[in-house]
């Protein structure tokens, strides 16, 4: 602990894996996973963590775009009315675990075993999707044509977040930056979701009580009809039930 006078406001950002404080060091050597296991104790009154545990064949799609997006001054703050040129965003090089990427629903299903891949994964490789069973998208918002196209086309897909695949973005892997080409009212104001996707269930989006949740099936797979992130780490049993047998 170390007493400090200023006149700023000073943020400190830690990293944790598991149990342990990673150490800069550890950073700097690169020997630090965003991969890293996550604890979920809240998860322990359940009981029958063997029932909900993944089944094989599963993955989810981790948003890291999305959580891109929202950083501040990032094209997100463009939707905001913040700025009017932040339509290019770098692209995070770690899992931050906020709201806006469904960062409770992340490291949940990643405690229960589910594999994990991100947008980067499927973006440079989209025919990964082929070889499971079930692909589950959490607040995927921002997404490339390319990822777009691999998730609609797979006959099995969770959308277990409202507002999921709303924003066509390009990447530049060069420069690690990813551009905002077509939302919801850009370039257009009649746009209504970049890729004219007539799945899209972003009224659904403010819904962060879940009562009365279901899924409710569409053409290549089930959608949950509320924003789960608050709800799940202590109310989610029967949401993470649902997700296996669906």
């Amino acid at each position: 602990m170390i007493s400090i006078t200023t006149s700023m406001l000073l943020v400190l950002v830690y990293s944790v894996s598991g149990d342990n404080i990673v150490s800069s060091t550890e950073i700097e050597n690169n020997t630090f996973s965003k991969y890293h296991e996550s604890k979920m104790p809240e998860l322990d009154y359940y009981g029958d963590y063997e029932s909900l545990r993944a089944t094989s064949n599963s993955v989810v799609v981790y948003p890291i775009f999305t959580q891109s997006a929202y950083e501040w001054g990032g094209m997100h703050d463009y939707y905001s009315g913040r700025c009017d040129s932040c339509l290019t965003t770098p692209i995070h090089d770690y899992y931050q675990k906020s709201f806006a990427s469904s960062g409770n629903a992340y490291r949940i299903l990643e405690f229960l075993d589910y594999e994990i891949i991100d947008d980067i994964d499927l973006d440079k490789n989209p025919s990964i999707l082929e070889k499971y069973d079930k692909v589950i998208l959490l607040h995927n918002e921002f997404v490339t044509r390319v990822e777009f196209e691999a998730i609609t086309q797979h006959p099995n897909v969770i959308y277990l977040y409202p507002h999921a695949l709303v924003s066509e973005v390009q990447t530049n892997y060069d420069e690690n930056t990813i551009t905002l080409l077509r939302g919801p009212g850009f370039p257009d104001e009649n746009i209504l979701n970049g890729f004219d996707w007539e799945f899209d269930n972003s009224q659904y989006f403010d819904d962060w009580s879940c009562n009365g949740w279901e899924f409710y099936e569409i053409k290549n797979g089930f959608m949950l009809n509320c924003y789960p992130e608050t709800e799940l780490p202590h109310y989610g049993h029967d949401i993470l039930k649902t997700i296996k047998t669906l």
